[in-house]
């Protein structure tokens, strides 16, 4: 089975996670395509191939050299986003992409007018939706990308490496992926996520990033007679969302600036919550942005009467790169990996987190790689075929590279 065939197979299962719920995974029907990953796993010929109760896949290449290597691990996830459709994906492929419009269906075109990343692929073969669905490349392609460079290995014995680990796990896109991620059953002294962006991505530095829910009390009076009783929470609702700096959203920023995002308001006259996430690259400014929603709050409060307004603050999780930077040696082998494949790297922060930031703080030193999928997360959503191989072959050549890695 070639690449293009094993991560088609997979876009056939919707699993979907979903942020509301309170089971692990997310949803039941990311297990069913947990258990055909595991038997296709254990078909190949990995070897201590686990699926626990919660979902996540563990398996073993074993070492085909004698001596001390330093055991890696190669991770991707394969729920897939809740911000669009993941059932009954038609897939297709464009051979030999001409630079123009590709019509997904009647009225739905994905034109490089709108999505210029198309350009860079001008001459491969992408695989597109029918744009009624996603795609799943976030994160089915980094599977496919793991399985088929473990299978390659495997066929390839004059490849000397040590033990590779790999694993598969739920609920990435909820941020929930590394909570229940055995890091100590994993083994590894350090591994990579799959789950980059296009050809090239490397990163190590994503946001410091944290959940804000904004409870606010009214009082429901007639509106009549509401002179000096009545509060608004609709009102207050608005006020508060004022306060927080118009130029300081995900739509005004780039690069490492932060930013708070509302993501939704639920309201009436008596009772209003706003949803925000807060993120920042430097961990100081992220402190700072939690303390001045604390202090909108304690704002509003001084107006409205103590308890009218309150906020429930949770971090999420934290910038990888102090993790990263102790033991940078991850890194260079990722690049001389690069270097050696004729892939161009590209380092850049994620606006962002990823299992791997969670991981690298659980103590599993984890940057992320890219995986060739692009518009992740709705029905414009790409791979490129070429990508995915230059994914696998950068895999395969950072085994090779830790086999002969010497600290």
């Amino acid at each position: 089975m070639d690449i293009t065939e094993r991560f088609l197979n997979y876009t056939k299962f919707d699993t979907q996670s979903a942020e509301e719920s309170q089971s692990v995974p997310s949803t039941s029907k990311q297990l069913i395509f947990a258990n055909y990953l595991k038997k296709e796993l254990e078909h190949e010929g990995l070897e201590d191939v686990e699926l626990d109760e919660k979902g996540y896949l563990y398996a073993t290449l074993p070492a085909n050299i004698k001596g001390k290597v330093p055991t890696i691990g190669f991770i991707s996830h394969y729920d897939t986003s809740p911000d669009c459709s993941g059932a009954d994906i038609k897939p297709r492929i464009v051979s030999n992409y001409d630079g123009g419009d590709i019509v997904l269906s009647e009225g739905i075109v994905s034109s490089p007018k709108k999505f210029p990343e198309l350009f860079s692929h001008v001459g491969e073969d992408l695989i597109v939706t029918d744009g009624h669905t996603l795609l799943g490349a976030d994160d089915k392609a980094g599977i496919a990308e793991i399985v088929q460079a473990m299978c390659w290995l495997r066929d390839h014995k004059e490849i000397k490496h040590g033990d590779i680990r790999v694993a598969f796990n739920p609920d990435e896109e909820i941020g929930m992926g590394a909570h229940h991620f055995d890091v100590e059953k994993f083994g590894c002294e350090w591994a990579y996520t799959m789950d980059g962006g296009d050809l090239g991505d490397l990163e190590f530095e994503n946001f410091n990033a944290a959940s804000a829910k904004i409870s606010i009390k009214g009082v429901s009076v007639h509106p009549g007679y509401a002179k000096g009783k009545m509060v608004n929470a609709n009102r207050l609702a608005a006020e508060f969302a004022s306060l927080l700096p118009a130029d300081e959203t995900p739509e005004t920023t780039e690069g490492y600036q932060g930013f708070y995002h509302l993501l939704g308001i639920k309201s009436n006259i008596e009772n209003a919550t706003l949803s925000y996430i807060i993120r920042d690259h430097d961990r100081k400014k992220f402190e700072a942005r939690k303390n001045f929603i604390a202090a909108c709050v304690e704002t509003m409060n001084k107006k409205y009467g103590e308890g009218t307004v309150s906020a429930e603050i949770n971090d999420q999780y934290y910038n990888m790169k102090e993790k990263i930077d102790p033991c940078m040696h991850v890194i260079d082998l990722v690049l001389k990996a690069m270097q050696e494949c004729g892939v161009p790297p590209k380092v850049e922060p994620i606006r962002g987190g990823t299992d791997g930031a969670q991981l690298s703080f659980k103590g599993l030193p984890c940057p992320n790689i890219f995986a060739g999928g692009v518009n992740f997360h709705g029905p414009y959503e790409f791979v490129s075929i070429q990508s995915m191989k230059k994914a696998m072959e950068v895999i395969i050549k950072i085994c090779e590279l830790t086999a002969a890695y010497n600290d």
